[in-house]
């Protein structure tokens, strides 16, 4: 595949000529941005299983990483502030030490069969208190830490992206039996996958096996 070359006479350097593209947003979009949890906020947040946490690092760097668990397992302490508890990974740490770099993050919470989304923005702090990850526990064990956030902005995003996608759509749900196994593909992009369909089938089974074992 031939290297694509941005032109630069191409290219949007100022916000100014950014804003010469489109219409002025509409009075609703500019208010409905709020600076505590309201309770609709707080009513999204405790239905949701699944969000995604954007940071990034001193250079620079972006990082988004997702965080699932049980239906409200972001706690809401108060109307100002979110906790996310951090459960077993790879402990490459890439969003964990973002934060320590640069608290700013930003959140955006997911609910299934839901094509509107919810937005987050706010400075977090990594908290090992006791009592606090107790109280996030599930199966009797407790993450490690958890990421907490002082809330700055919090809005309600649009359908669009969600109904464009047709993401829950049964009709557009695609075989994931089309691209290689998780591991095939780890392992192709690394130290090389094996040839032999049994041995990458018994890596397949030893990885889920490490899922059931190692979820919390």
């Amino acid at each position: 595949m031939k290297e694509y070359t941005v032109d630069p006479k191409f290219v949007i350097s100022d916000e100014p000529a950014l804003r010469s593209l489109f219409e002025a947003t509409h009075t609703l979009a500019a208010l409905k941005s709020q600076d505590a949890l309201d309770t609709h906020a707080q009513a999204f947040i405790r239905r949701s299983p699944f969000v995604c946490v954007g940071t990034q690092g001193l250079d620079g760097k972006a990082d988004v990483s997702p965080r699932g668990d049980p239906v409200g397992f972001v706690r809401i302490l108060d109307e100002h502030t979110l906790a996310i508890p951090d459960r077993p990974g790879n402990n490459r740490l890439d969003s964990l030490a973002n934060i320590v770099a640069n608290p700013n993050v930003g959140l955006l919470f997911i609910i299934p069969g839901f094509d509107d989304t919810l937005r987050v923005n706010g400075k977090a702090s990594l908290v090992t208190d006791p009592d606090l990850l107790e109280s996030m526990s599930v199966n009797g064990r407790s993450p490690r830490l958890a990421i907490v956030v002082r809330v700055d902005e919090v809005f309600m995003h649009c359908a669009k992206a969600f109904r464009r996608s047709h993401l829950w759509d049964p009709d557009h749900l695609q075989d994931r039996r089309e691209m290689p196994s998780l591991m095939n593909i780890l392992l192709d992009q690394t130290t090389g996958a094996p040839s032999d369909d049994d041995e990458i089938r018994k890596k397949d089974e030893d990885l889920e096996d490490e899922y059931r074992k190692t979820l919390y």
